[in-house]
């Protein structure tokens, strides 16, 4: 699995501060630190970043680059900052991300094509958030389409259904695994990506790492390719790497129907399976789920 470093994000107190002030010290130290946990990809999320967008990216992308050769995910809506960005990048890059709504294709489509970058396609259209696994599907196909019109192939797509909160529906969380379990069949060669802490946006941080690794071992069921993650959780990455087949052999067990008795299992076995419950719509979400 392929996985991206989420780190470097303009919402985190310690790298919004950098990034407004210029300061490259705690750029260059994360991005280290992301590379030393084992990332194939950085995200480097600046937001809209509508005041001098353009070249805050090419800063970021000159600065990452200084200490590290890996890949790097180009993570902001503005296009003008994204082209910055390709411009500075001295390997192929990833968009982060173009969605179906008409600007975005119409700018960011061949800006990819013109620089060989591979994009992620956000699964989300002129109506706003698809409702279900089966309009997810027709989003896709709409987007690969449009892609391949202009010469981008499927294999340069990166498909994200738009993974949500738990906290706030369990139906959209099950949808993402639901269409997951289609996309090579109505999208062969595309790749997937999730951003996986969406799903537990709303749950006390300290909980949070446990909703997130259960959500990738059910993802993990339908091939996942890709996810933007928290570069230091070392059990994620040990899970997203198959070091930790016996948890994964449980919840795949559970997604088709096996109901273990929860007394029996290891106390590690029982973080997951109770997680993957309440990420099943089994058991009714609340901050409590671990203790029930």
């Amino acid at each position: 699995m392929i996985l991206i470093g989420e780190n470097i994000n303009i919402m985190s107190k310690t790298i919004g501060t950098a990034l407004r002030e210029r300061l490259p010290d705690p750029i260059r130290e994360l991005a280290k630190a992301e590379t030393a946990a084992g990332m194939d990809y950085l995200d480097l999320n600046i937001g809209p970043a509508r005041k001098d967008g353009d070249s805050l990216m090419h800063w970021l992308v000159n600065t990452v680059q200084e200490v590290t050769d890996i890949q790097l995910s180009l993570d902001t809506t503005n296009p003008l900052a994204t082209e910055a960005g390709l411009k500075a990048c001295k390997k192929r890059a990833l968009i982060n991300s173009v969605s179906l709504q008409p600007e975005r294709l119409e700018k960011i489509l061949p800006m990819a094509k013109e620089h060989n970058a591979e994009i992620i396609g956000l699964l989300w259209g002129t109506d706003g958030m698809p409702r279900d696994a089966n309009e997810r599907c027709m989003l896709a196909v709409d987007l690969v389409y449009k892609a391949n019109e202009i010469g981008i192939p499927n294999e340069d797509i990166w498909i994200d259904p738009i993974v949500t909160p738990v906290s706030v529906d369990t139906n959209q969380v099950k949808a993402c695994i639901e269409f997951m379990s289609m996309l090579s069949d109505i999208a062969p060669g595309c790749k997937s990506v999730v951003g996986l802490s969406n799903v537990s946006n709303g749950t006390p941080a300290n909980l949070r790492p446990y909703l997130n690794r259960t959500y990738l071992a059910m993802l993990m069921k339908y091939g996942i390719y890709s996810a933007i993650i928290d570069a230091f959780d070392d059990e994620l990455i040990r899970l997203a790497r198959g070091e930790m087949p016996e948890i994964l052999e449980l919840v795949h067990k559970m997604m088709d129907g096996y109901n273990p008795d929860i007394s029996t299992l290891t106390q590690k076995e029982k973080e997951y399976a109770k997680s993957v419950k309440v990420l099943s719509g089994d058991t009714l979400y609340s901050h409590s789920w671990l203790e029930i």
